[in-house]
């Protein structure tokens, strides 16, 4: 493979683009260290929970911690795609994404050594409907892009890793998991790091907002596999918020399943209600994406 020209000395960087404000945010918040949180209160307000209370918030962090993992590992083939596509803006923001992943795995292995100080093989916390995401339909779904980069299998990277994934499993733990320590007002250095981690998250669930809308801009089809794919897929998260409450009787802290099942919910919808409005809109809607579009910081 050879190059014949370069964007940058071509047609320049767009600046204003959906993917380059992104990238901006993230180089403005995303600098953080897991290192240098600290979380010696953390290790002082665990050894004071009872052992339900302890059991419940390490498996929530078995789910996030393998997941972290699982998005660092599989994330490459995705950005592999966005660059033989030329598409550099695009790229220039996924090179966001590992780093950010790799810490987010980072943050919760200092949790486990560090706070919780227990034998790291937390697999027995990984349930059915959980494997069937994280460990099958998410690397299926990223290393097809590999051999078969067509705009059918990379908006089912995304809308796996992005919609699903992120933006109903994953905000879903992270509201009950930030719910649980700020209502106890324990564990401030962890509250820290999940704050932190979301604004990171909520840029990710952000591009994958664009990157889907241009997909059904420029392909009509690739709207009906995403509905089809997502109402699939978020049977396996809603599955997983299932299987957590089943192992409780009483539930640590008080939690209430319908609570978080329709937050799930909730963030399944709202992004499904986005993606159905670009197949309504010009590429030139979708690249000038109004601010309030790209989530949070």
């Amino acid at each position: 493979m050879s190059h014949t020209d370069f964007v940058t000395t071509s047609r320049g960087l767009n600046r204003n683009s959906p993917p380059m404000r992104l990238f901006e945010k993230a180089k403005r918040f995303g600098i953080w260290n897991p290192s240098l949180i600290d979380l010696s209160r953390d290790i002082r307000d665990w050894e004071q929970l009872r052992d339900e209370e302890r059991d419940l918030l390490l498996r929530l962090t078995a789910l996030f911690q393998a997941g972290e993992e699982a998005v660092t590992l599989d994330l490459l083939p995705l950005i592999r795609t966005i660059a033989r596509e030329g598409r550099l803006e695009e790229e220039l923001y996924l090179t966001t994404f590992l780093f950010e992943e790799a810490k987010h795995t980072d943050f919760f292995a200092r949790f486990i050594s560090e706070v919780a100080r227990v034998d790291p093989d937390l697999s027995r916390y990984h349930t059915a409907s959980y494997r069937a995401l994280i460990y099958e339909a998410l690397p299926a779904a990223l290393h097809r892009l590999d051999h078969d980069p067509s705009p059918l299998n990379l908006a089912e990277a995304s809308l796996t890793y992005n919609m699903i994934v992120e933006g109903v499993l994953a905000e879903t733990g992270y509201h009950a998991y930030f719910t649980i320590l700020d209502s106890q007002d324990i564990m401030p250095g962890t509250r820290e790091g999940i704050r932190l981690l979301k604004q990171d998250e909520s840029r990710h669930i952000a591009y994958g907002v664009y990157l889907l809308s241009r997909l059904i801009a420029t392909d009509p089809q690739v709207w009906d596999h995403i509905v089809e794919r997502m109402n699939e897929l978020v049977l396996y998260a809603m599955g997983v918020i299932d299987e957590i409450f089943a192992c409780y009787d009483p539930m640590p802290f008080n939690l209430q399943i319908e609570t978080f099942s329709t937050f799930a919910l909730n963030q399944f919808q709202r992004r499904l209600n986005r993606l159905e409005l670009a197949s309504r809109q010009s590429m030139n809607e979708i690249d000038n994406l109004a601010t309030d579009d790209e989530e949070s910081v």
